[in-house]
């Protein structure tokens, strides 16, 4: 056969076919064949997509929906309550700098300084505030969104998600190489959802090391200094400032950076974490394992309720990682509290070992030689 008649052939075979985009995960979507010229077939080819059984499931959180009628009483009454102080410190302030300057002049002028500085201390201190407010409610809609992005799969929602954690980690040196790669796939033809793990795996994988280091270094220093204290304030008291401690150098390892109000948010928003999840059920069930397997006898009262307590502060941790963190677990594995475990004990074991080797090191060193006397 003629191959130049093939070629022509071929042409007005497929001549009429313009080009057209669609993807696979649709059930709408069809490949048909031109026809129209005596074709090989006159029926369609339907593409189905088959179910990923390699994603991983996110689980989105429902959050509850008030009503818009609702009156808010207890705020309104803090915010009127809280406008009457603001009035009186005011007013006195300005009595206050009233009979300064009957006083002297030189006294008033002093005193209306000092209430201006004392303003613009005041103002940006309030700003701050606002500002790791906004820090915090942003990462808690960028988390909800990459959840809501990983079950939908859109692509162009996805790259702009990409781009805002881009944004977030703007001041963190540490992840320039990761964020270069991750700018050079977002040209890439990507799905959504893969475009997210993508992310995830280029981002946070060492901040994920570092907080796992943190929450351990912590919950070691809890269970040494409370199996070493002698009064059980002294726990009570050193465990929440550890637990604030902690909350906040994994708030500034993840960029949200609050202030003292976005603290104390922050703060509760982990404990209903906890209260929701059961974690301190969890590390009880934790602590009874560990100690049904007999480890108990080896271990002294004071040193099995320091191991209680990092334990309780490891947990706290990781409710505060599940918190702060501004993306979810899709693509890498979720800190579980027997790895903080396993660090907590091989420490506290090695300390022990220490304690134990020095006083023999040191009789050692004292050891004189005999001298025999004739």
């Amino acid at each position: 056969m003629n191959k130049a008649y093939v070629s022509k052939t071929y042409m007005n075979t497929w001549q009429h076919r313009a080009p057209a985009a669609f993807r696979l995960d649709r059930d709408g979507a069809m490949v048909r064949l031109n026809t129209e010229t005596g074709g090989a077939s006159g029926q369609a080819l339907q593409l189905q997509a088959e179910p990923d059984f390699d994603a991983e499931i996110v689980m989105l959180r429902d959050l509850p929906r008030s009503s818009r009628r609702r009156v808010r009483w207890g705020a309104l009454f803090l915010s009127a309550l809280g406008g009457l102080v603001l009035l009186a410190a005011g007013m006195a302030v300005s009595s206050l700098i009233a009979d300064l300057f009957q006083y002297n002049r030189g006294l008033g002028w002093l005193g209306l300084a000092l209430a201006g500085l004392a303003a613009l201390s005041l103002m940006a201190v309030a700003i701050r505030e606002t500002m790791g407010l906004l820090r915090l409610a942003t990462v808690e809609k960028l988390r909800d969104r990459a959840a809501t992005m990983i079950v939908s799969d859109d692509r162009v929602e996805a790259r702009a998600l990409v781009h805002q954690f881009l944004h977030l980690t703007r001041r963190m040196p540490h992840l320039a190489r990761s964020r270069a790669n991750l700018q050079s796939h977002l040209a890439e033809i990507i799905d959504g959802a893969d475009l997210v793990r993508l992310a995830e795996r280029e981002l946070m994988t060492s901040l994920d090391q570092q907080a796992r280091t943190i929450i351990a270094t912590a919950a070691t220093r809890v269970s040494v200094v409370t199996a070493l204290s002698p009064r059980a304030v002294i726990d009570v008291l050193y465990v929440l400032a550890s637990a604030l401690a902690l909350l906040r150098q994994l708030a500034f390892l993840y960029g949200v950076r609050p202030g003292t109000v976005g603290l104390v948010r922050l703060a509760r928003l982990v404990v209903v974490h906890l209260g929701i999840t059961g974690g301190l059920a969890s590390s009880d069930s934790l602590i009874q394992q560990l100690l049904g397997h007999g480890i108990a006898a080896k271990l002294s009262a004071r040193l099995g309720e320091g191991v209680l307590n990092g334990l309780v502060t490891a947990r706290f941790g990781l409710a505060a990682l599940d918190v702060i963190r501004p993306m979810p677990f899709a693509a890498l594995s979720r800190p579980t509290l027997r790895d903080i475990m396993n660090e907590l004990l091989r420490s506290l074991g090695d300390r022990a070992d220490d304690q134990q080797c020095s006083p023999q090191s040191d009789a050692d060193h004292d050891e004189s030689p005999l001298i025999a006397v004739p």
